[in-house]
């Protein structure tokens, strides 16, 4: 007779994709939808995400 058990995942392989995931979330929202919210703190970094925008063709004004 068979039974199906849980195949476990130790944390130490789930730990890289728990820091990617959300990080890439958050660089995808600066370049893509920002347009300024965040990045105020001078107007290189605004200017990385507007040229970021242009680089893959999001519209943007």
């Amino acid at each position: 007779m068979s039974t199906l058990s849980a195949r476990h995942i130790p944390l130490s392989h789930l730990a890289p994709w728990l820091l990617a995931v959300p990080a890439l979330l958050l660089l995808g929202y600066l370049v893509l939808m920002d347009n300024g919210a965040v990045s105020q703190t001078g107007g290189y970094l605004h200017e990385l995400m507007h040229d970021g925008r242009h680089l893959l063709g999001v519209p943007c004004h």
